[in-house]
């Protein structure tokens, strides 16, 4: 039997996806409702995915701690197998619950070469296009890498894109993928305070971020980028290990930065990102700290940001340790439930 030419293309499409939507189902993505405290009333969406660092366990317990020592609503959305309804982050073209942006007060982002169907991927363009603030994690310099459909509207975004150089990390977030700077899994990260911002509400009641994860390179920080914190490489993997001598450490790259960006529609966002971070980071308490005070800042919250900020994990926290393949199989978005 002879198909219709509008047919083979549909199934093209499909096999090309892969994962195609589902239908929405509020079970694909979890909400941490908040209670009293300076963020109530404020609504932060968290996207997860990533093959490699295990932002779908960093991002849940993050905005716990939001939500139940803060008060803020904190709804996180994850890469879903539209097949089993597991959390997959192999799988980097579904993410349902975008469309919940429309009704948020900030992102919190935290990406790895995700190609998201362009019914999907619009809610996240509008937000980007809002004026709203943006904080964006470790890979999220490299969220966006189109190689199955090179037509898409939202094309511009891949983290390699020529005529909206390095897309959406680069022009947004302000730098997408160089490299490892440090030897990926041989060389630690600790975060040095940049002495000129060193009383910024941002990093109050901040002094020791260290983790396993590597220095990324930045090369590319557009001028109005204030660099908040350095990654110093250290030689080995342990908190107590002394910095890398030579050419790594001088200088050092920006670890944390914030910036403004105007939009597509002319609105002005705060931009917040940092290269560091990965499941295992977030078990320094003052990565943890800077990030809240980051979600306090950005929302025009940072004369309430205290002096020392409760951030302790609300459930057990045991992350998986960096690397492919690695994450945690057979979970669906209410594992990380309230």
């Amino acid at each position: 039997m002879k198909q219709h030419p509008a047919f083979l293309s549909l199934a093209f499409t499909l096999l090309l996806i892969g994962c195609a939507s589902p239908a929405l189902r509020g079970s694909d993505w979890v909400v941490y409702q908040g209670g009293s405290g300076p963020g109530q009333g404020q609504h932060i969406v968290f996207v997860s995915g990533d093959e490699e660092y295990r932002s779908e366990e960093a991002l849940p317990a993050l905005a716990n701690i939001l939500a139940t020592r803060h008060g803020f609503k904190c709804t996180v959305l994850f890469p879903v197998n539209p097949q089993t309804g597991l959390i997959d982050p192999v799988c980097q073209t579904n993410i349902p619950g975008l469309h919940l942006l429309k009704e948020a007060d900030m992102m919190v982002m935290f990406l790895r070469f995700r190609e998201l169907p362009d019914d999907q991927m619009v809610h996240l363009v509008d937000f980007v296009n809002s004026g709203k603030p943006i904080l964006g994690i470790r890979t999220s310099t490299h969220a966006f890498s189109y190689d199955r459909n090179k037509q898409s509207p939202y094309a511009r975004y891949d983290w390699r894109d020529k005529e909206w150089p390095g897309g959406f990390g680069q022009q947004v977030l302000g730098e997408t993928w160089i490299n490892h700077h440090g030897d990926h899994n041989k060389e630690s990260t600790r975060g040095v305070i940049n002495p000129r911002f060193q009383d910024h509400p941002i990093l109050r009641g901040v002094s020791d971020v260290w983790g396993p994860t590597d220095v990324y390179g930045v090369v590319n920080l557009p001028a109005n980028a204030k660099v908040l914190l350095f990654g110093q490489v250290l030689t080995g993997m342990q908190p107590s290990d002394p910095p890398l001598a030579g050419k790594k450490n001088e200088p050092m790259m920006p670890l944390f930065w914030i910036r403004d960006f105007r939009g597509a529609t002319g609105n002005v966002s705060q931009i917040i990102t940092t290269t560091f971070g990965s499941a295992v980071d977030f078990q320094s308490e003052d990565f943890r700290r800077l990030l809240v005070n980051s979600c306090f800042w950005a929302l025009g919250l940072q004369e309430k940001i205290p002096a020392r900020a409760n951030v302790d994990f609300v459930r057990p926290y045991d992350p998986t340790y960096f690397g492919f393949g690695k994450f945690k199989p057979g979970l669906k978005p209410s594992h990380y439930a309230q």
